[in-house]
């Protein structure tokens, strides 16, 4: 199975989608691939995000598309009939873990600490989200762990925008970093998908 790495290939910045319908999913979708983007995120936070990353799936069949807020092994069976590339949680249990053994598509298992990193690290995995980034330690947590845990890469998320991006990816064990700022809730709201392709660009031109 291939890691979620190799699906980000060169990309280094994993935009978010959230959406309210499946018709603005699709256009902020389209908007991000118009500025360069190959790998997306859908998290699972509103009623329409099945529907949406669904949609995203079978209209911008270019896109890698992941699901992400999966707590529990009903939503990761919702995700995965929805189409879904691979799996981001925003954290870990020992019965996440469970469901997550048989997933078909790759995970990134979402850490906040150090026993979460063991866990997860225990489990088999070498790539872990760090959520929320910021809040839990961000740069100076990662520079700690790399000693100890020399073999796993992160994927932070939360707190990481445009001014922090390139600190952050700047740390040997960040592969990538995850982010909202790229899809502003008021170009969402708005309509603004030019400034959504902008920032896409402006995010793959500092990664």
């Amino acid at each position: 199975m291939p890691r979620f790495s190799d699906l980000m290939g060169k990309q280094k910045v994993l935009p978010i989608i959230q959406t309210d319908s499946e018709e603005q999913g699709v256009q902020i979708a389209k908007a991000m691939v118009a500025g360069g983007v190959r790998v997306v995120e859908v998290v699972l936070r509103t009623p329409a995000s099945l529907a949406a990353l669904s949609a995203i799936k079978q209209q911008v069949p270019e896109l890698i598309v992941g699901a992400g807020t999966i707590l529990d092994a009903e939503t990761l069976d919702k995700a995965l009939a929805a189409g879904a590339d691979f799996i981001i949680t925003p954290a870990i249990t020992p019965k996440l873990l469970v469901a997550l053994e048989s997933c078909p598509v790759p995970v990134i298992p979402g850490v906040s600490n150090t026993a979460d990193i063991a866990l997860a690290y225990e489990a088999g995995y070498r790539e872990m989200k760090l959520f929320p980034a910021v809040l839990c330690g961000g740069l100076a947590f990662l520079k700690a762990v790399s000693s100890v845990f020399q073999d796993v890469k992160f994927c932070p998320t939360g707190g990481v925008k445009a001014d922090n991006l390139q600190d952050f990816l700047a740390l040997d064990n960040v592969a990538a970093v995850g982010g909202t700022w790229l899809a502003d809730k008021n170009w969402v709201s708005n309509g603004s998908w030019e400034q959504i392709t902008q920032a896409c660009l402006a995010a793959n031109q500092a990664a």
